[in-house]
């Protein structure tokens, strides 16, 4: 996850070689288009978002089917990634376990984003007691054993996937919120904020207007690799119980099914654990990819624009 305490400046445009000038979004892109294992992340994520929207099309079987006359039967021209022990067809499954799974990463970090972004900015433009209340909090709940907590309340109220959702977010916004208040507290000495101020314009949308969208590289890096903390700490909860439960299916699920089954059915763990392992790798390879192609110092970054 980036950290910092200065904002990084904002390229400039670049001349290209006939003399025009890049405009600073196509300059982000030719310099993400660099980055062959950014561009390899991009193509893995959007072939397992398009197998998890409409993968389902391509069986039969419902995640909930259960075909009572092949328990446990390896991958088959019936079931392409065979079934579990309740006679459960593996391919609807993963592609309902996908689906659950990337909702709730993707919800989970773009909430756990705005949140710290709102708290983070608020604390270092208003700065005083507010500030040194908002770090105290966020210290605190840092050092709380927060997985236990998640444990305990999603398990709980019956492993409900919104509420999983809720709780990730409530706990998963400090240390983002702290990176961002560590960068905003150069943001509020800036000339545009200055003038905004002498202009009367009010606080909150100073905060959302001026000094958020120039953390704009920063939020967008953080976004991309909470997803991959998110899935990870999904599937961490759903193996050990406290996270999605059955009758419904998410990634970590069915690698908690398949766990126990390693040796004689290993279709039941290979399947699953392989979609979790393509989407972590091609999320961390996007965000590194996005964080060299908007970071003007990076090596990549640097030279995307001489190209």
């Amino acid at each position: 996850m980036t950290t910092g305490t200065t904002a990084p400046s904002p390229p400039t445009a670049v001349p290209a070689k006939d003399g025009r000038h890049l405009g600073l979004a196509r300059l982000h892109l030719r310099r993400f288009l660099r980055n062959r294992l950014a561009v390899l992340g991009v193509v893995i994520f959007v072939a397992l978002v398009l197998f998890s929207a409409f993968g389902g099309l391509f069986t039969p079987y419902a995640y909930s089917d259960a075909d009572f006359a092949a328990l446990t039967q390896p991958p088959s021209a019936a079931h392409w990634f065979g079934t579990n022990q309740g006679g459960n067809d593996i391919y609807a499954s993963a592609v309902h376990g996908l689906r659950r799974s990337l909702v709730i990463a993707v919800s989970v970090s773009v909430l756990t984003v705005v949140v710290a972004a709102v708290i983070g900015s608020s604390a270092a433009y208003f700065g005083g007691r507010t500030e040194k209340a908002t770090l105290a909090v966020i210290h605190f709940l840092l050092i709380v054993p927060s997985f236990l907590i998640l444990a305990l309340v999603s398990h709980r109220l019956a492993g409900d996937w919104r509420v999983l959702i809720l709780v990730l977010t409530v706990f998963g916004w400090m240390s983002t919120a702290r990176v961002i208040w560590s960068v905003s507290t150069s943001l509020r000495e800036r000339d545009f904020v200055t003038a905004a101020e002498f202009m009367g314009v009010r606080p909150l949308r100073i905060i959302l207007r001026h000094i958020i969208p120039n953390l704009g590289s920063l939020l967008i890096v953080n976004l991309t690799l909470g997803v991959v903390a998110t899935v990870l700490s999904e599937t961490a909860l759903s193996f050990l119980g406290f996270g999605v439960q059955t009758p419904d299916v998410s990634l970590g699920t069915m690698l908690a099914d398949g766990a126990g089954a390693v040796t004689s059915a290993p279709w039941l763990f290979a399947f699953p654990a392989g979609l979790v392992v393509l989407l972590t790798v091609s999320m961390t390879f996007v965000g590194d990819g996005l964080r060299d192609a908007l970071d003007p110092t990076s090596a990549t970054g640097a030279a995307g624009g001489r190209r």
